[in-house]
């Protein structure tokens, strides 16, 4: 009975099987390499996605911020007419601070913040010291805004332009 069981049938079977599962575990192998391979891929053009979106959206700010940095002459020309139109109220001086608030709220809303208040703390970030008068000081010896000279800028949280002030203290 040993002798059917030894037959060079069973052998060729028991040869096929073992290259069968041989076959079967380099194609396993191969598989989860190209799974590998796919999953880096993906991960990698998820990557650059959102690297070219970023880029895109940094350059529109930078295009937008270049657009109103260009507009700041004109918000200085409005802000001097104003001021020249101040003491006379007249309609030109009415419709001209019309005009001036349509276009400041206008750049506020998509950004823009004012840097003119007088009687804050100097901060040279923001302000540019052009002048200085003597005036009571602190115990800490800090200096304030005396006077805005010039308005200053700050576009979505960067300095377009800082405010020229005169300082005192």
């Amino acid at each position: 009975m040993s002798d059917v069981f030894e037959s060079p049938e069973v052998t060729a079977s028991e040869d096929a099987v073992t290259e069968d599962i041989s076959q079967l575990a380099e194609a396993q192998l191969q598989r989860d390499e190209y799974l590998d391979a796919l999953q880096r891929l993906q991960a990698d053009f998820e990557n650059y996605r959102k690297r070219v979106a970023r880029s895109s959206e940094d350059a529109a700010q930078r295009a937008a911020g270049s657009l109103v940095a260009s507009l700041l002459p004109v918000l200085d020309a409005f802000d001097l007419a104003a001021a020249h139109f101040a003491a006379t109220p007249s309609e030109e001086a009415t419709a001209l601070n019309q005009s001036r608030a349509l276009l400041l709220d206008a750049l506020e809303k998509q950004g823009l913040e004012r840097l003119a208040e007088a009687g804050v703390l100097f901060d040279p970030q923001v302000h540019d010291a052009v002048a200085h008068v003597e005036g009571d000081q602190d115990a800490a010896g800090e200096q304030v805004v005396d006077d805005v000279l010039r308005a200053g800028y700050r576009w979505k949280g960067s300095v377009l332009r800082p405010a020229m002030v005169r300082v005192k203290g």
